[in-house]
């Protein structure tokens, strides 16, 4: 390479450099961004410092599934807790790295935080079964006790019972009522169900939302861990609450309509 020609390559490192950051900047504020794991609420599914692919379009065109992982601001919720004491304490130059790594996926935003939905607008959600699971029932339909493999295996119980009623094992008792989930709110839950702060506990919020999360909050779904390599992983919804929870009719109507196109091309390239 002659000089001129190194030169004009240098010339330009600017201006990509500048073209990266800001294509990073639209695909992180309109489709996906990268968020990093920062404690052990989900494990065993997310590890701490795992990094996961969030998908913030989806939930455009759809609703919220129960089972699905997802990202929400607790900027007026949880973040009261302890985030934003943290913030305070990393100094300015600590709060700029800290800031650069939330962009990049490096580092977790202190209001933001990662659990599973459990329950729907409408759904009552208790524990414990007789056989210690969670149950679920939807408006107008039968209770559905969860099986929950996915779960971390936390040796003592007790943090497990809640219900209408409250907490504890004697307030909630096998058939107790379930936590109804007001309008336009998540009922979500840790998978380590004994290092997790979730909907369990209401003294987070207000007490007419029953500890409940807004769907409005939701940043998006998480769909695959991507760092390190050997946690790689979809993060599919788990069958206890395909096979047990159906969707709603309007969601099955919906998804018939859009797989006949589908059907119907697939049979087309067959009888060719």
């Amino acid at each position: 390479m002659t000089a001129p020609a190194r030169r004009s390559a240098w010339r330009e490192l600017p201006f990509l450099v500048v073209l990266a950051v800001v294509l990073a900047l639209i695909l992180k504020a309109t489709l996906v961004q990268a968020f990093s794991i920062p404690s052990g609420s989900m494990e065993q599914t997310l590890a701490v410092g795992d990094r996961v692919l969030v998908n913030k379009v989806v939930y455009d065109f759809r609703n919220i599934h129960r089972g699905e992982v997802v990202v929400f601001n607790g900027s007026d919720l949880w973040a009261k807790e302890g985030g934003e004491v943290t913030s305070k304490h990393r100094g300015t130059f600590g709060a700029a790295l800290h800031h650069v790594g939330v962009f990049f996926g490096f580092a977790s935003d202190d209001k933001d935080y990662i659990k599973r939905v459990i329950g729907l607008p409408g759904d009552r959600v208790m524990c414990c079964s007789p056989r210690g699971n969670v149950v679920v029932t939807p408006a107008g339909g039968q209770p559905v006790e969860l099986t929950e493999p996915y779960l971390y295996d936390y040796k003592d119980d007790s943090y497990k019972f809640f219900c209408a009623a409250g907490s504890g094992e004697s307030s909630c008792p096998p058939g107790s009522a379930g936590v109804l989930i007001p309008k336009g709110r998540l009922f979500v839950l840790g998978d380590h169900r004994g290092n997790s702060a979730d909907s369990r506990f209401s003294t987070h919020f207000n007490d007419k939302y029953h500890g409940t999360i807004s769907e409005s909050k939701v940043v998006g779904r998480a769909f695959v861990v991507v760092y390190p390599v050997q946690h790689w992983k979809v993060l599919s919804v788990p069958t206890t609450f395909t096979a047990g929870l159906a969707l709603p009719g309007s969601q099955l109507v919906l998804g018939g309509l859009l797989a006949t196109p589908v059907t119907l091309l697939r049979r087309r390239r067959i009888r060719r």
